[in-house]
């Protein structure tokens, strides 16, 4: 293969294509219309899981983990699994992940795509989908997978500036409106597994002042986009 070819599917955007208030305003309604319509909600509510496990995963394999395998289940719940020492800081770091990696990489979807980034962004995730590809351990997660993997090899292939920073800037909403969905869910539940309680027995501090740091990072994620989306409209 023609390696300029290649190189044109990742290099940045020339110029400000991206982030116009026309383009921007359909990016939003898409997302509200995915987060509001329930029968939509329901099924791609699995991305906000995927990247949930995948924060645990890679921020696991960043503090000298091993990943070994996720699922992701029927009812939108998941489970992935990093092996190292039973405590200490790199398991409490890749416990916490989880929860705000949604908020996190949303925001970072609307940002780099307002800088033309989209191209090399969705390059970034590319990569990544094949390499958790071999990771997954039941068919329905590699299944949502192979439909992750062709839905972003499409949009890298044909590339269309403008229809990668929508594409993206709408994604990344509904990273946002997920991960605050999920947090709340998890906020009201009193399950000894989940990651707020599992934090709780690793450190000794309350499970009320780890919701409350999902909070503040969720938070901070949210201020990210909301300023590069009013910016685009100011």
């Amino acid at each position: 293969m023609d390696w300029e070819v290649l190189r044109s599917r990742v290099v940045t955007a020339p110029g400000d294509v991206a982030m116009g208030a026309p383009a921007v305003t359909v990016a939003v309604v898409a997302a509200v219309l995915v987060v509001a319509v329930p029968p939509v909600w329901l099924v791609l509510r699995v991305a906000v899981t995927l990247v949930h496990e995948l924060g645990h995963a890679l921020v696991g394999l960043a503090v000298g983990r091993r990943f070994t395998g996720f699922v992701l289940r029927g009812d939108m719940s998941g489970h992935a699994v990093t092996v190292g020492p039973a405590r200490g800081p790199g398991r409490v770091l890749s416990t916490w992940s989880g929860y705000p990696a949604p908020a996190v990489v949303g925001a970072a979807l609307v940002w780099t795509a307002a800088r033309g980034w989209a191209a090399p962004v969705l390059t970034v995730l590319l990569v990544i989908w094949l390499l958790t590809l071999v990771r997954v351990r039941s068919l329905l997660t590699a299944a949502v997978m192979m439909v992750a993997l062709a839905a972003t090899a499409a949009l890298w292939w044909w590339r269309d500036d403008s229809v990668q920073a929508q594409v993206m800037v709408a994604t990344g909403i509904v990273l946002l409106v997920g991960a605050w969905r999920h947090l709340g869910a998890v906020m009201s539940s009193r399950t000894r597994g989940s990651d707020p309680a599992v934090l709780a027995s690793l450190t000794h501090v309350p499970a009320l002042v780890w919701n409350a740091s999902f909070v503040l990072a969720c938070a901070a994620a949210t201020w990210l986009a909301a300023v590069e989306v009013a910016a685009a409209w100011g």
